[in-house]
């Protein structure tokens, strides 16, 4: 049995590698950076005696999602759990931004994630086990100006996991939220903006995610500030992200 990771290169998805693999899990990682992968397989498995696979692959379109599912398939590993961490957003008015790298994020937050979770969910549906864990955030709650794509996307992955919990739960597969606030990642640099002051390290998360996952939790919100933002009313909301995405913005 294996825990499948996209996005695992950096980031969230690279500090999950290190958790699950400290809890002895063999890893399949996928990532368009090879060379960053082959790096930390070899790491992971002299520190901690696992099996790591690597799959380079690019998820930003469909082709891609199909060729990772058969490069799983290929390695004749079972995937016990599913993680979609691989993401992509900017900050930027949205009609300045090319139409195709609007869609690129449609496909990766949105449309690889919703793919790779049917294929896999109906394979842990035949073994009536699983967890599957959807990464989102806490733009999942509030509409986002000047990074309207990704809040939308992310809102998208937030509610379609909550209603595949419901679905999934009488085959034994937990579905589970990973809504994580501001990190000090690359995500921040790809995005067109600096991580912001209040940014968490990516190894909170992680292990957050992993406590909650593993717990069965439908939404895990790591972080007290960020449990109590997702709390503001939408309305109050839309404006304090317009100020601090539209500042970011500036300083890109």
């Amino acid at each position: 049995m294996s825990v499948l990771i996209t996005g695992a290169s950096s980031g969230i998805g690279l500090e999950l590698a290190k958790v699950f693999a400290c809890h002895n899990y063999d890893l399949i990682i996928a990532a368009r950076s090879k060379e960053k992968m082959d790096i930390l397989k070899q790491e992971l498995e002299e520190k901690y005696n696992v099996k790591v696979h690597v799959c380079e692959v690019d998820l930003s379109n469909e082709e891609g999602v199909k060729l990772l599912y058969d490069k799983v398939k290929a390695l004749g590993e079972e995937v016990e759990i599913l993680i979609n961490n691989a993401g992509a957003g900017y900050v930027g008015e949205f009609t300045n931004e090319p139409r195709e790298r609007d869609l690129q994020i449609i496909q990766l937050n949105m449309t690889s994630l919703t793919l790779l979770t049917k294929y896999f969910a109906q394979e842990m549906i035949q073994k009536q086990k699983g967890k599957i864990l959807n990464v989102a955030s806490t733009g999942s709650y509030h509409p986002g100006p000047y990074t309207a794509v990704y809040y939308a996307t992310k809102a998208y992955v937030l509610s379609l996991s909550e209603a595949l919990n419901i679905e999934l739960k009488e085959y034994g597969i937990t579905v589970s939220a990973l809504c994580p606030g501001a990190t000090k990642t690359n995500f921040a640099k790809a995005a067109g903006k600096e991580d912001a002051g209040i940014a968490m390290p990516p190894e909170f998360m992680a292990k957050a995610a992993y406590k909650g996952l593993m717990k069965g939790k439908r939404v895990i919100i790591p972080g007290i500030r960020n449990r109590a933002f997702i709390k503001i009313p939408r309305s109050i909301a839309i404006y304090m992200i317009s100020k601090y995405q539209k500042g970011l913005k500036r300083k890109a």
